[in-house]
């Protein structure tokens, strides 16, 4: 099960409840202790037939309006001249589906409960999520985020069933949304699959099982799989999809982790390397996916001058500005990516110089670009 890779993202939550110098010297005891639940797991009954017809269920969706998280757009940072626009608009109508990242940390339940209007925390923590991470794909006609019963931060740091359970369970929620996604799109319309961490492990199980080998592969233009490791050797193949070796290719994938240097890696790569991937086995040393988002390509360097806005958070994360130039990006031998001297992004920097949270961030502006390029590059089966 996927359990230590996601230490460094519980760390995160931690950061706010132990404190940055507890959780320097023993991360992996306090998040365990903080977020690991302490109840029995409770089975997660199947949501009725259709039940994200309900809006309620959905943080992004067409006809929400001003409140739609993924519809926030960032502008440049003030006094710094003119700069060029991020991208032009697309070409063609797209649709995405974004699974956002694990944002409920409670540890009287395994899973997020969606009654009730959820949790509250959970529910503001994701839509801040979703203003940084979904809103590079905003230039698409429609976006679907769909609220979903998220397994808790602990179920990844435990060897216990229970935790697998909690992550199958949600897997199911976000399965059911993405087959009424399906059935609510214009059937000839193409698609962007993107995900970050938690959201991102529960793509690469969709893509496999739902997307390869269907009629809706065909219109894929690109999955954005960010922040959860990509196997070339033991998830690629599963998957059924190619790595994006080119800015104008479709029907692949993107992926990418953030460290700035000096890295200290050591947590992440232990993790991945004895984590079974998609086809059972461990990846061992055997390189991750990185893809360059600076480039479009897989593997490679670029200097800070190719990225066109990194979007740089209030201390709130509320909102933010673009700063252009801020970060270069240089794909390591490992698979990880590595963004020179640490920027300034604000408290949420993991130890090891780990830029999890700010993965699509820091490349906000190129991500849209990336997006735009593919969508326009599809074309229609013939």
């Amino acid at each position: 099960m996927a359990r230590k890779f996601l230490y460094f993202v519980a760390a995160c939550i931690v950061l706010v409840i132990a404190g940055a110098f507890a959780l320097a010297l023993f991360p992996a005891q306090l998040t365990r202790w903080a977020t690991v639940p302490s109840v029995d797991f409770a089975p997660v009954a199947p949501m009725q037939a259709n039940a994200w017809e309900d809006p309620a269920l959905w943080y992004s969706r067409p006809g929400i309006g001003v409140s739609d998280p993924a519809r926030w757009q960032p502008a440049y940072a003030e006094d710094r001249g003119a700069l060029p626009s991020p991208s032009e608009p697309p070409a063609r109508d797209f649709a995405v589906f974004f699974i956002h990242p694990t944002s409920y940390v409670n540890r009287t339940s395994w899973n997020a409960p969606l009654t009730g209007g959820g949790d509250p925390e959970a529910e503001r923590i994701a839509r801040i999520y979703l203003r940084g991470m979904a809103s590079p794909f905003n230039a698409a006609s429609e976006i679907w985020a769909p609220r979903y019963r998220q397994a808790t931060m602990g179920a990844f740091l435990t060897d216990a069933p229970e935790g697998s359970r909690a992550i199958d369970a949600a897997y199911a929620d976000v399965r059911e949304a993405f087959r009424y996604f399906l059935s609510s799109v214009d059937p000839q319309m193409p698609i962007v699959l993107a995900g970050h961490s938690q959201g991102a492990l529960h793509l690469k199980r969709l893509l496999a099982e739902e997307v390869q080998a269907t009629p809706v592969a065909t219109r894929l233009v690109a999955a954005y799989v960010i922040g959860w490791p990509v196997s070339v050797e033991h998830d690629l193949p599963v998957i059924g999809f190619p790595a994006c070796a080119a800015p104008l290719q479709t029907g692949c994938i993107v992926s990418w982790s953030s460290f700035a240097e000096p890295a200290d890696p050591a947590l992440v790569l232990e993790a991945y390397g004895t984590t079974p991937a998609l086809d059972g086995d461990a990846p061992g040393d055997s390189p991750m996916l990185c893809t360059n988002p600076l480039t479009g390509g897989v593997g490679g360097s670029a200097p800070a001058s190719a990225n066109l806005g990194t979007l740089v958070p209030e201390d709130s994360m509320q909102s933010g500005k673009l700063v252009p130039s801020l970060v270069p990006a240089r794909c390591a031998p490992s698979g990880l990516l590595l963004i020179g001297p640490p920027p300034e992004m604000g408290a949420y920097v993991l130890p090891g110089n780990n830029y999890h949270v700010y993965d699509l961030p820091l490349f906000w502006a190129n991500t849209k670009a990336d997006v735009i390029r593919r969508a326009d590059a599809w074309t229609p089966p013939a």
